[in-house]
């Protein structure tokens, strides 16, 4: 077992298949089978079923995967203490907490961790979450709800841990002038929508527009009730170009997640998301 047939090994399983792990770790999807054919070999266990549908982890798979993630950002670790190269941590956010919950982070990062750097990628959910599944992202800052990922409603790939590292506060609001009896909502995927749909149900009148910022604007207008995240309408707030209406919405989990076994690669980039 070596370094190179672990990060096979780590590549087939979030690509799920031989071809487009090769193509991730620049190799001929002939090196990389053998790879992880010499694997399975050296264990003596069977790590992937081979499926139509591509390569499926079986139980030893699932537990080599954990151990194989931590050995590399180990081998990572001591190979960068030894050259003296910076590290580089990839992390996603949804696009609004990329502008205004990513900045703080990065400076307290810089404070603690003058050597890492932060290469943030502003994607949306969907995106982010098989980003992280891949490999190609140490970890992700999205909102959600619940005791477990994927309470808002949504479907999370497996084997992702999680930390909240705050919350972000949901008002429901309208132009003081009066408001049409409309919920301006985002689009289904978004979590603001999920957030609406959770509270409102699906019988209220709706209308559909591209994000939260044309919503915003909509309902400065005049053109209906909009539940928006805080730091998207404070300014309007204290203006009083939106009021606050009743009901009071609950709050969304500002949570960070990874693929487990991650967390000794992650610690410090935890401890700047959770100060």
């Amino acid at each position: 077992m070596d370094l190179r047939q672990l990060r096979g090994f780590v590549a087939v399983a979030g690509a799920g298949t031989i071809t487009e792990a090769a193509n991730q770790l620049g190799l001929a999807p002939a090196s990389t089978s053998e790879q992880i054919r010499r694997l399975e070999s050296s264990l003596g266990v069977t790590l992937f079923e081979r499926t139509p549908r591509g390569m499926r982890l079986t139980g030893p798979g699932r537990t080599l995967l954990a151990e194989a993630r931590g050995l590399l950002d180990h081998a990572e670790a001591v190979r960068l203490a030894v050259t003296g190269q910076r590290r580089e941590v990839r992390v996603g956010a949804l696009e609004m907490l990329a502008a205004t919950r990513l900045p703080g982070i990065i400076r307290r990062l810089a404070e603690s961790r003058p050597d890492i750097d932060l290469d943030v990628t502003a994607l949306s959910r969907q995106l982010l979450l098989a980003e992280i599944a891949r490999g190609s992202l140490d970890a992700g800052l999205l909102l959600d709800s619940g005791v477990q990922i994927g309470g808002l409603g949504f479907v999370p790939p497996p084997e992702l841990d999680f930390l909240d590292v705050g919350e972000v506060r949901l008002v429901l609001v309208a132009a003081p002038t009066g408001h049409a009896d409309t919920l301006l909502v985002t689009e289904p995927a978004c979590s603001i929508r999920m957030a609406s749909d959770r509270m409102f149900g699906l019988d209220v009148r709706r209308r559909e527009l591209p994000g939260v910022v044309t919503v915003r604007e909509w309902a400065k207008q005049g053109l209906g009730m909009a539940l928006l995240p805080d730091f998207a309408i404070a300014e309007d707030l204290a203006a009083g170009t939106l009021i606050p209406l009743e009901p009071e919405a609950p709050a969304l989990a500002l949570r960070m997640v990874w693929l487990n076994g991650r967390e000794e690669g992650l610690r410090d980039l935890l401890y700047a998301m959770s100060s």
